[in-house]
């Protein structure tokens, strides 16, 4: 526990080492925040109710997106940075350290992810809940269940990027699975609009998917509206998702080594 520890310290400040990042972050999030609130505003003057979503709820999904997705990981180098190391040949050096790689990635993965939370995803809600009408629960344990589907939320996006690196094991250029399991991340995660938008059965089905449990999972607990009706179900795919990404990583990861072994690498 103290290794895991101290590597999601360094996870952290890493990132706590650029506040000037953070700032133009946040400020660019925020400007995105307000340009989607008015254009949701916009199509809510049509509509009462959309997917299950009222006005209230949209502008939380704005404003919740917009905070999560650093959190997260939707975009940012966690696509390729192992991707690199196994490019240029550096990854040996990360085998050769007395911590497995996989869990060293985990544990400043989380790191990144803790500070993204706090000055990212934090400053941005209070932000949009400040300045828009937007859904709050009022139950301390639907706050609670937030928190956790984040968390998972967080493993489930791990799993994800870990695999997409893992495949230039294999491939001479990382760039094009990254860019394409980006483009679908933000379709099927519900970072472009919410999944609840999409008609049926397009809307259960990318429910399910691991993309959704990264985004619309935690979203949709919070503002009331989970898989089925049922918070337990979602936390359930969520979890499940995250343990069987990180064990196909777990195998990928045994079998690319075993090649760069067996070509000399």
């Amino acid at each position: 526990m103290r290794l895991d520890w101290e590597l999601a310290r360094r996870g952290y400040r890493r990132y706590a080492a650029y506040p000037g990042a953070t700032v133009a972050g946040l400020f660019t999030n925020v400007f995105f925040g307000f340009l989607l609130a008015y254009i949701l505003l916009a199509v809510y003057e049509r509509a009462d109710v959309i997917g299950g979503y009222d006005v209230r709820d949209a502008i939380a999904y704005v404003w919740l997106s917009q905070a999560l997705l650093t959190v997260v990981g939707i975009f940012g180098p966690g696509w390729y940075e192992l991707a690199r190391r196994v490019q240029t040949g550096d990854v040996a050096t990360d085998l050769q350290r007395p911590v497995e790689v996989q869990r060293a990635e985990l544990d400043q993965d989380l790191g990144r992810a803790g500070y993204q939370l706090l000055w990212r995803a934090v400053p941005q809600f209070l932000i949009g809940a400040l300045l828009f009408e937007i859904t709050i629960p009022d139950a301390a344990a639907r706050w609670l269940l937030f928190l956790v589907s984040v968390v998972l939320a967080v493993l489930v996006g791990f799993g994800i990027r870990f695999l997409v690196n893992l495949t230039s094991f294999w491939l001479l250029d990382y760039r094009g699975p990254v860019l394409l399991m980006i483009a679908v991340n933000l379709v099927l995660s519900g970072m472009i609009i919410p999944l609840s938008f999409f008609p049926e059965p397009l809307d259960a089905i990318a429910r399910t998917t691991p993309f959704a449990s990264m985004l619309q999972a935690p979203i949709d607990i919070y503002v009331g509206a989970p898989l089925g009706g049922s918070v337990v179900t979602v936390l359930a795919l969520q979890a499940s998702w995250a343990l069987a990404l990180y064990a196909a990583g777990r195998l990928m990861l045994r079998a690319g080594t075993s090649k760069l072994v067996v070509q000399g690498g």
